[in-house]
Formats: C-alpha cells, structure tokens, sequence
C-alpha cells in the first residue's frame, strides 16, 4: 500500500486485500462475496464523494474568475485563474484517461466471464451497468451494480487478463504492465503539474520525480521520496510540500515483495493472484478511488493560489500574535496585520524593534527584557481603494520567564528495551535542545501520534544490562553556548509480549489467530506477524502455518470442549521470534 500514515480509505482498502489472501485456503462462501460487493459499494461511492470534491474547487475558480471585473483592475486576478484552470485541465485530461482504461478492463473481465455489460439501467437489481462511462464526463467512472455479477467467484479471468498465467513474470501481452506503467505515469505527472508553475515576478517553482517503489519500512520510504522532492536541483513551493508529498506517498504501491511462500512478486501478482471477479473489480475500483482523491486534492492546491475577494469589506480588524511567554534575553517575535488583506496594498506597522513588512503581514523584533509582563504596542495603516487610511492601535501583552528546561516521554514513563523510545526534549529559551544518553544511544526523529500531534525529538534505544539509563538535557542559545538543564533517570524495562488475541476456536471457520498487546497499551506503531504455532488436544500436537488454524483440526472435537495453543510471532523490526499462549473454547 502507500507509504506513510494509512488513510481511513487506505485502511478499508488494505483489509480486503487480507481477506482476499484469506480466501485461499477457504472454500468462498455467498456471504464473502457478497463483502466483496458491498466493498465496491462503499469504493465507488467514496470515488463520487471525491470526484465533486475536487470538481466543487474547480467550480469555486470558475465562478470566481466569471464574478471577477474585466477593467484592468481584475485583468491580473483572471489570468492568473486562467492559469491554474490550465494545469487542472490537464491533470483531468490525464486522471480521465486513467479511468477510462480501468473501466474497459472491467467490462472486458465480465464480457469474457458471459456477463450482460450491455444493458444499462439505473438502480435495476437485475442489472450490473446502472450508468455507462460517458467521454462528456471522463472523470465519473462507469456506476456498476455487482450483485447483479452472477460469477462473483471466478477467479481464472482476473489473474488470466491481468497477470497472465504465472504469478512470478508479468505477461507484457496482458493489462496489468500496462496498468502499472499508465498508474505510476499518472503519479508522476500530477506531482510535476501540481508544483511545476510560476508565480509573481521572482518565484518559478517547478519539481521532477522519478518512480520510487521500494519494498522498505514506510518511515524510509518516507524519507526517500521526501528527499527527491526537496532535491538540489528541484525548486518547490515550501507551502506545496506536504500536499506533493502526500499525492506522492498515497499513489505509492511497493513493487515486489514476498507473497505466501514466493519471492520478489509484482504488487499485480500479488492483487490479482486467486482473486475472484467482485474481489479483482473491487481492487481496480480503488485504485480509480486513489486518481480521484490525489485530483482533489491537486485541484484544492490550485485553488489555493488564487485569493477569493478583491479588498472588499466593510469591517477592518487589527490583528497581531506572538508568543505568550518569553525568557529573559529571548527575541520575541509578533505579527501584526489587518483581519483583510490586499496583495496590492501592503500595511504600515508602527512599534519598538525592528519591523519588516512582506505580503500583508508586519514582523515586529524585539527581545525580552526585564521580570514579569513586557508590554508591546504600536498602529497598523492600509488604505481602501480611494487612498483612505484606516489606521488602528496594536497591543501585545509577553510574560517574561525565567530559562527552564524538560523532558517529557509522550508515550510512557521508562524506558523499554528493544524499541525506539520516544523522547522530547524541551529547554525555554534556547534556540536547539540536545540530549546525551548513558546506558543507550539517540537517534534523531520525528514523528505523529494517534491524535494528530507532531513531535521532533528522538528514538532512545538502550544497549547493555543496566537497569537503569540517565538522559542529560542540554541547550544552545543564540550566541551557540550551550547550558545544561539536568539529568534525568530512568528504569529500564524489557519490551512487553503480546498477548494471543481470542477465546473461541469454530468448528467451521477455524480460528484466525492475532497477538496484540491489549488495549490499554500506550504503545503505536507496535505490529505483529503471525507464523504458525501448535494446538495441543489431549495428548496429541497438531502444528499450522501461519495465523489461521483450519477448523479441521477439531472437526472431532465437542463443543463446549478447551483446547491449548501457542502461537509463534515475531514484532515488526525486530528478527526474534516469541511465543504467545492461550486456550480456546470449542464453539459448532
């Protein structure tokens, strides 16, 4: 899947990969394939939802640039809306072109399986194709009813058109290179035409891309796409980067890797491999999903660029921020502008320090001085259109403290070994903080949490015996002298087992077997791999491969009966194996 942190949509995408690998060692049941319908269900709704998200910003240009005056005043504002309606065209050009291919794959797939893709008719039960592709829509992809599909389980056709007869080369007669090439084509052009652009006198932004889908840990891979696009030799709009890395990251698929027991293969092996017709259709669906939502989310950045109003208000607000607090010494920075703001009409800011005044907003210098309250003020001018002033006082209010430093650990209160342990370190009024770790090493890093909030600091892993670990906190001002704020110790701990997930085994489905360290850990990030394990029944062991104990191994067995197992997993990062143990009730 993507790089990066998983997306509600990935997420949904991802588990029907996993039941799809699920499939293979159970016979397909009514009820699955019918999940696998109501998947595309879900998909082609969510690929509407995105397709007039992206088409609701495109509108929102338009209309403006129609509203905008067509005197010499507003001459500058609609080319520049003619501009980035230029570059969505394109985008749509090529995202329609995708989608176009992926709807003829489908039909192809059903016509060759003696499917009706013929008849049309919206909302018939009876009926597979409710709205055909339209070329005077090419962005809306063709609106299927599955259930009406009546071999939802043949899975010859899929792999046959896709993949070819073998899982381990890529028949290039067949879609799935084609596919590969136009999906990863398709990434490429929307992140070169997303930042490519010029904007002003000055600024000429551009970026070029090259295909990155590298089987490693998503966090690398992260920093390897992240470090193409800030290359030397790309210019990129600093307020473009997270939104190109981020259309990068989420059409990103890792082009080999291992699958069951076979090595190095293709992400359209791996897909398509036994996957019956509603599966394979619902697979193509997503990625149709995955072109739409990286074109909102383009078309949204576009829009962006063009301002929405044209210095026409009939309230001006004086606006200034700044830090609330400050140690004595620190250089505090306020800014300070009006609620509105005209491109063409640059504010005048009053107040002690330096000021600087750049695209609507006055920076105001100054450094903290003095115990207590530091209060700040001065004016803040723009003129209308007629050349009036409107001139408004400013005031600020900073508490002067005292330099003091911290360390807070997000995530618990010791530290574990074996894991990246993630610390914080925060020193007020210093301008870079550092630690020094005795009994372990430090590894710069930064990271998300489960709520949204962003932390740079670093992974402490703890090497050798001790059970005890001391982290010295240390700060640079300014001037680059260094002070130190203390230090601070530890216990060591070993990392916690995960624990065998599940109390009941079913004599007709068996038992998927999941460790997991519970809810109440305050662990992320943590995953597990399930490789086999042993039931004991009595006297007798009987092994299994991998995370699903088939239901044949107590087919014999009354219900209401318990029976031992262990299981052998191994955590993410880490190459030793552990064993997790429980008991399981018989259940029909």
């Amino acid at each position: 899947m993507a790089g990066g942190k998983e997306t509600p949509r990935q997420k949904m995408i991802g588990m029907m990969y996993l039941v799809l690998t699920a499939l293979l060692a159970l016979n397909v049941s009514k009820q699955i394939l019918d999940a696998f319908v109501a998947i595309e269900e879900n998909i082609q709704r969510g690929s509407i939802t995105q397709l007039e998200r992206g088409n609701a910003a495109k509108s929102a240009l338009i209309e403006e640039m129609s509203s905008t005056a067509k005197d010499e005043s507003g001459k500058a504002k609609i080319e520049k809306i003619k501009k980035y309606l230029g570059m969505i065209e394109k985008i749509d050009k090529e995202a329609g072109s995708l989608i176009k291919y992926i709807d003829d794959i489908k039909l192809e797939m059903m016509e060759k399986a003696k499917e009706d893709v013929k008849t049309v008719k919206a909302d018939d039960e009876k009926v597979i194709v409710w709205k055909k592709y339209d070329p005077k829509f090419p962005l809306q992809p063709t609106r299927l009813n599955l259930m009406a599909v009546q071999a939802k389980d043949q899975f010859d056709i899929p792999m046959h058109e896709i993949v070819g007869s073998e899982i381990t080369k890529l028949d290039p007669t067949k879609h799935g290179v084609k596919l590969w090439k136009q999906y990863n084509g398709f990434r490429k052009f929307i992140v070169e035409q997303t930042g490519t652009y010029r904007e002003g006198e000055k600024n000429n932004w551009k970026v070029k891309v090259t295909d990155i889908n590298d089987n490693m840990p998503n966090l690398k891979l992260q920093e390897k796409i992240a470090a193409m696009i800030n290359a030397k030799s790309n210019k990129v709009n600093p307020e473009d980067v997270e939104v190109l890395l981020g259309l990068y990251q989420e059409l990103t698929k890792i082009e080999f890797a291992d699958h069951h027991e076979q090595k190095n293969i293709h992400w359209m092996g791996r897909t398509f491999d036994h996957a019956p017709m509603v599966g394979a259709l619902a697979s193509l669906s997503s990625l149709q999903n995955e072109i739409l939502s990286a074109r909102a989310k383009a078309v949204n950045l576009l829009k962006s660029k063009v301002t929405v109003g044209e210095f026409s208000f009939n309230k001006i607000q004086e606006l200034v921020s700044g830090p609330g607090v400050a140690t004595e010494g620190e250089e505090i920075e306020l800014k300070v502008t009006m609620a509105a703001y005209d491109s063409d009409n640059n504010p005048e800011v009053t107040g002690s320090g330096s000021i600087v005044v750049k695209d609507g907003v006055g920076t105001v210098k100054t450094r903290a001085s003095g115990p207590g309250e530091m209060n700040l003020s001065g004016t803040v001018m723009i003129r209308n259109k007629s050349g009036v002033e409107y001139r408004r006082p400013w005031s600020w209010k900073v508490a002067i403290a005292k330099p003091q430093g911290s360390i807070s650990l997000p995530e618990m209160s010791v530290l574990y070994k074996g894991w990246n342990n993630k610390v914080v370190p925060v020193v007020a009024g210093m301008v870079s903080s550092d630690i020094t770790v005795n009994g372990g090493t430090k590894t710069k890093a930064s990271w998300t949490d489960a709520d949204g909030n962003k932390y740079n600091g670093f992974y402490v892993n703890i090497t050798g015996p001790s059970k005890f670990v001391t982290i010295t906190l240390s700060g640079k001002d300014k001037d680059g002298k260094s002070k130190s704020f203390g230090t601070f110790k530890y216990k060591v701990k070993p990392f916690p087992s995960a624990q065998l997930q599940g109390t009941t085994i079913s004599k007709t489905t068996g038992f998927k077997a999941v460790v997991s360290l519970g809810p109440d850990s305050p662990f992320t990030g943590v995953g597990f791999t399930v490789m086999g394990g042993e039931v004991s029944i009595g006297n007798e062991t009987i092994p299994f491969s991998g995370d699903r104990v088939p239901s044949s191994v107590v087919a014999k067995i009354k219900a209401g009966k318990k029976i031992a197992i262990d299981v052998t997993y191994k955590r993410t990062g880490t190459a030793t194996p552990s064993i997790a143990s429980g008991v399981l009730k018989v259940v029909p």
